[in-house]
């Protein structure tokens, strides 16, 4: 039999539907023949329709739901279908046009502009048609022709009462009549589930919502049978859904590519402009002249001139040449980029690539033709302004961003249907409990606990089917993170669009189709370690009248090494886990080659040779190389193969492979295909006995090969990122105070990371300075190589309040305020509220004013009633003059007990600025006890004694049944995790509590390389 399904909705409508087409794919390959049409509102599912569909040999129709405007009035739902290659570009275009309008519709101009190529069907069975829409029928009949088709549903096969009149009306119009059926899920059984989507969507739940409709209800995928004896009396509305479908022949081939346009302001070719640019910047590079340089580059721009990508290189280093122009700061390189002395010479990369051994084939392989991938890291605060500087330069209709699709995950499906069926929040709590953990990426790993909750219960039962059948449907688009499509032609010639964040527009289809369908993707990455260095910058400059230039850096600088060998890498890029500060200690950095070998060394896998490398630097054990050809290749890596790179050149080198050849045969073994590695394997050995090598010596090296090829790692990328590592490493070595400073800036709203920061930076001999008024900004600031606290780590300060500020002290200098009441004229009622003064009162920030604390707590409200009648908004200040009103009065209060001002700093800071409780407790007890901070260098099983503040205790059950504890101890100078075991907590286990001090003994011993307390004994000191 042959099946027909002229109106599919699929699951890409963002829970319109829960049809997914893998699923109705497999329902139409059991017919002998299928026809099926996509009629989504939007574009987002067609392509991956129209494979699945092809691939299993079933005939995929394209089409669109669209809504038409005929009067200002009257709105009318019109189902259109490409007929052929110009209708399939006519519904990219309309469905971009619609997408663009706010009311998401198609006006019939519009539409009489776009026709050709297309079908039209009037679904007159859907609610908005009206009989007597009959006029608006001849309408779409008189621009359509024959093309035009008046669809009926007999929706689970009852005849609707005013089908005999549409029948009548067509029929006197000469329009044909063809079956057709909305469809919105797969099985009748599954409306429960379509009708908690449609919840989901709405947010509401199923009982507070309009129930579904007899309709909707019948809205699933019938069987041919059922479908056909709907219409048995009428045959010929099936022959014309039929011969409908068949006469829509769009063939999608993937195999065009289309190169961006670089758009210079000169008459010069791109081709002409390229060589001038790159001849030029190798002059600029200091390398003209010199013959490996100049044959490496003429060999690049020969590979990339002959691929034709002279417009892509142009475009990129353009776009980066616009934000070094605006002090954006750009990455080194990224990727295999970064082995293209190209890229260098244009700037696109700071990475010498000869200098490092980097091959170009890594990144370009002219025996493997790819479009080429630059991916360029900025400062993430900034690069959006690169983006739109390319969508300005190039016009939004040519340069878009990417769409992406959130998916219902297996705890958000849960939790959304729970919520939509009414559960309590007591049962979404334990369904969150049931789904916690990382081994829970679906429904079906936590089946036997889901299982075990759910019972007899017939809710929880229902929930469950739902969940499942939900789970891993598209449920909202957004504009994904990094990727920029730069079209040659206007996107809607290519692919559909609709509007994105601010002016730019994202393209309907994701980034692997983009690419698929041959446009271009390129990636404007935002680091955050950029911002931070180039906040760190902005500090010295700020302070200092410098610029430091991060290019000028020295890489032997002693200082730095010191810092990486004894893992203090707290906030440096790459650097910051436990494991890695491990691995810097045991290889003791002394070259910024280890640098790259160790951040390409840390990962599973390779990161067990990291003793191997370290034992073999330090001349603990011998460098065993596979042949002493290989000594060159192998000898910055002491013998192990670290670097993808390092496998090509062993190719090269033994087999006679060019680096072409060599990158193809990397590429293979990786993949561990028998077949693969056998025929490989043949061609390695072949070529080694030609170069003079025995059987035995090539087989021994192409079985290194393919143990390392999963292992290597690019060094290109390793390189490129290793020199910011090495940056940050610099300058938290010879800056510390401004580093501290910019990586706390950067940690604001994370009080556990700004308080590990602040004490380290104590720890390291760094002044940190109390939270002021007058000298602090948003961020942490440095004052004579001390830290000032920031305003905006005070907990409830509104961020509208220290935008007013800053804006009071670029104005006139008017923020250096002298009292509360100063203060609070100058920034007016409008900011000047309880609210927000009070934490900075708490915080110590107004001790400027040389008031106790406790006077300014009780005096907000006079300065707040102040504010209002002289100076109640921005612009509506009356003058204040004290000559005839006087000097306002402070309130009168009793001083703040020492206890008293230190919860307050901890409440508002998270921590204490004034004095810790501990360090008065250690002067009074004179105790011979260790500082927290001292605990990372101590051996494991070392006696330690301390004193130290509760800061977060938590209970468990062994399995015997007994009670133990893990505490986060804290004292003036650090923090340590501690255990105690049932034996010791038992006798406190009613009396500890959060921010109590203890004195406390036990051994130290290491998980994760990180020590833990394990406490012996214990002490209550309040």
């Amino acid at each position: 039999m042959h099946a027909h399904y002229s109106q599919i909705i699929t699951s890409a409508s963002m829970l319109d539907s829960i049809v997914r087409v893998e699923e109705l794919s497999t329902i139409l390959q059991q017919y002998e023949q299928s026809s099926v049409a996509i009629t989504d509102p939007k574009l987002y599912g067609l392509l991956q329709f129209y494979k699945e569909m092809t691939k299993n040999n079933i005939h995929a129709v394209l089409g669109l739901t669209v809504v038409v405007t005929l009067e200002e009035d009257v709105r009318l739902p019109l189902i259109l279908y490409a007929k052929n290659k110009k209708g399939y570009h006519h519904l990219l275009k309309i469905s971009s046009a619609i997408a663009l309008r706010e009311q998401g519709d198609l006006p019939l101009k519009w539409l009489q502009g776009y026709q050709q190529g297309l079908i039209a069907m009037l679904p007159v069975m859907d609610e908005m048609w009206q009989l007597s829409h009959a006029d608006y029928m001849l309408q779409f009949h008189s621009l359509f022709q024959a093309d035009c088709f008046i669809g009926i549903e007999r929706v689970a096969g009852k005849i609707a009462e005013y089908e005999s009149s549409w029948q009548q009306l067509a029929e006197q119009a000469g329009i044909s009549i063809m079956s057709t059926q909305k469809v919105t899920f797969m099985a009748q059984q599954d409306v429960a589930a379509y009708e908690a989507a449609l919840a989901i969507q709405q947010g509401m739940r199923i009982e507070d919502r309009e129930p579904l409709s007899m309709r909707q209800q019948m809205y699933y995928l019938p069987t041919m049978d059922d479908y056909v004896a709907r219409y048995r009396d009428q045959p010929q509305w099936l022959e014309n859904e039929k011969k409908m479908l068949a006469s829509c022949q769009v063939d999608l081939a993937f195999d065009k590519h289309y190169m961006p346009i670089y758009k210079g302001t000169s008459d010069q070719s791109s081709a002409v402009l390229f060589q001038e640019q790159c001849i030029e910047g190798l002059k600029k590079r200091g390398f003209s002249g010199q013959v490996p340089y100049e044959e490496r580059l003429a060999y690049e721009m020969s590979v990339i001139s002959e691929m034709g990508y002279e417009d892509y290189f142009l475009i990129v280093a353009d776009y980066i040449q616009f934000a070094r122009s605006k002090r954006i700061l750009t990455g080194p390189g990224r990727g295999s980029s970064a082995s293209s002395l190209v890229a260098y010479c244009l700037e696109i990369t700071n990475v010498d690539p000869l200098h490092y051994d980097l091959l170009f084939e890594r990144f370009l392989n002219p025996q493997r033709v790819t479009l080429p991938d630059i991916d360029v890291d900025f400062a993430d605060a900034k690069r959006q302004d690169v983006i739109d500087y390319v969508a300005e330069k190039y016009g939004i209709q040519y340069a878009t961003q990417i769409i992406t699709f959130g998916t219902l995950s297996a705890k958000a499906v849960a939790r959304d249907v729970a919520r939509v069926l009414g559960f309590s929040m007591d049962e979404l709590s334990k369904i969150s409990s049931l789904l916690q953990g990382r081994n829970t990426l679906t429904l079906h790993d936590a089946m036997p606990q889901l299982t075990e909750w759910i019972g007899d219960e017939p809710l929880r039962q229902k929930w469950l089917q739902i969940a499942l059948k939900l789970e891993g449907l598209n449920r909202n688009a957004s504009t994904h993170a990094a990727g920029v499509v730069l079209s040659p032609i206007p996107l809607p010639d290519i692919a559909p669009i609709e509007k994105g964040g601010d002016h730019l527009y994202i393209t309907q289809w994701p980034m692997k189709e983009i690419e698929e369908i041959g446009l271009l993707k390129m990636d404007f990455l935002g680091l955050r370690n950029l911002t931070v260095l180039d906040h760190i910058r902005s500090l010295i400059f700020y302070n200092e009248k410098r610029f430091l230039d991060f290019n000028k850096i020295p890489l032997q600088d002693t200082k730095t090494f010191q810092l990486l060998q004894s893992g203090d890498t707290t906030g440096v890029f790459q650097l910051e886990s436990s494991g890695m500060r491990a691995a810097l200690k045991e290889i003791k950095p002394t070259t910024f080659a280890d640098i790259v070998a160790v951040n390409a060394l840390y990962r599973p896998g390779p990161m067990d040779f990291i003793p191997v490398y370290s034992r073999r630097k330090h001349h603990q054990e011998p460098v065993q190389m596979p042949h002493k050809v290989l000594e060159p290749i192998l000898g910055e890596t002491f013998g192990v193969i670290v670097y993808q790179e390092q496998i090509m050149r062993i190719a090269a080198v033994m087999a006679g492979f060019s680096l072409g050849e060599a990158d193809l045969l990397r590429r293979a073994v990786s993949k561990k295909n028998k077949k693969s590695l056998d025929a490989e394997r043949q061609r390695f050995v072949a070529g080694a006995l030609q170069k003079g090598f025995s059987q035995q010596v090539a087989d021994e090296v192409y079985d290194l090969i393919v143990r390392f090829a999963n292992y290597g790692f690019p060094k290109s990328h390793a390189v490129a990122y290793s020199m910011i590592t090495y940056q940050m490493a610099y300058l938290k070595a010879n800056f510390a105070p401004y580093f501290y400073a910019a990586i706390l800036t950067s940690a604001l709203g994370d009080k556990e990371k700004q308080q590990q920061i602040l004490r380290e930076a104590k720890t390291s001999g760094i002044e940190i300075l109390p939270p002021s008024i007058i000298k602090s900004g948003r961020g942490y600031r440095v004052e004579e190589g001390k830290i000032r606290l920031a305003l905006g780590s005070i907990k409830g300060v509104p961020n509208t309040f220290l935008t007013r500020l800053q804006a009071l002290r670029k104005e006139n200098n008017r923020a250096p305020f002298k009292t509360i009441f100063d203060m609070a004229l100058s920034m007016s009622a409008l900011h000047f509220k309880r609210k927000a003064v009070e934490p900075l009162v708490k915080a110590g920030a107004l001790d400027d004013f040389g008031q106790q604390r406790s006077v300014l707590l009780a005096t907000i409200d006079r300065a707040e009633k102040l504010a209002a009648l002289y100076s109640p908004t921005e612009e509506s200040t009356l003058f204040y003059d004290t000559a005839v009103y006087g000097v306002p009065k402070h309130a009168k209060a009793d001083i703040l007990s020492e206890s008293d001002k230190l919860n307050f700093e901890k409440e508002v800071l998270g921590f204490y600025i004034s004095t810790h409780p501990v360090t008065k407790i250690k002067a009074d007890l004179q105790r011979p006890v260790t500082s927290l901070a001292r605990v990372s260098s101590i051996k494991e099983r070392s006696y330690l004694k301390c004193i130290a503040n509760i800061v977060e205790i938590k209970k468990i059950r062994t399995k015997k049944g007994e009670q133990m504890a893990f505490l986060q101890l804290e004292d003036d100078e650090g923090t340590v995790s501690a255990t105690l075991f049932p034996q010791t907590f038992q006798p406190f286990e009613d009396m500890l509590q959060e921010g109590q001090l203890i004195y406390a003994e036990g051994f130290i011993e290491y998980r994760n390389h990180a020590p833990q307390l394990v406490v012996k004994k214990i002490e209550l000191l309040t």
